[in-house]
């Protein structure tokens, strides 16, 4: 499936919403609608390195994926990388990107896109699969508006078994 866009303008500064893309322990609170499931692949949820894996069930294809930070320009780019499918055999990209607005708001894009092999992946990610990612893209871009913006307190995910940073 070809790269894959959604963008949105949040009134909310650069660095609030960086603070949300980076740690993958809140990606639930605005990805939910269509990443069910997710659990941290280790203990330190943010940055680099940091990694989750979670069940997506779009039209004609219902599959685990995962996604790991690969490269991270703060504050305004994250690279993800992952593999998903049958037997995790196709390659999955995520970018997010945030450009300073006008004020203080940001411009946030998503981008997303697979490369799959196997002839029957590519038949299985055509059309109907494409619009309903795009679709599910551009709503978690505008949940997360919605959190940035009226500065909603998350709860963000966390490893089973992990002493909270606070005790």
């Amino acid at each position: 499936m070809g790269p894959l866009s959604a963008e949105t303008t949040i009134d909310a500064p650069r660095e609030r919403v960086w603070a949300m893309l980076i740690d993958l322990g809140y990606r639930p609170a605005f990805c939910d609608h269509f990443q069910t499931e997710l659990r941290l692949e280790r203990i330190e949820p943010a940055g680099v390195g940091a990694a989750a894996r979670f069940r997506v069930e779009a039209p004609g294809m219902k599959a685990w994926m995962d996604t790991v930070i690969d490269e991270a320009e703060e504050p305004q780019r994250i690279y993800e990388s992952g593999r998903g499918g049958r037997l995790d055999r196709i390659p999955t990209f995520t970018v997010w990107e945030l450009a300073e607005g006008a004020g203080r708001t940001t411009e946030a894009r998503v981008t997303f896109w697979t490369e799959p092999t196997n002839p029957f992946d590519k038949l299985r990610e055509s059309g109907r699969t494409r619009r309903w990612f795009r679709r599910q893209w551009a709503r978690a871009l505008e949940r997360l508006k919605e959190l940035t913006e009226t500065e909603t307190g998350v709860e963000p995910v966390g490893v089973a078994g992990n002493d909270p940073p606070w005790r």
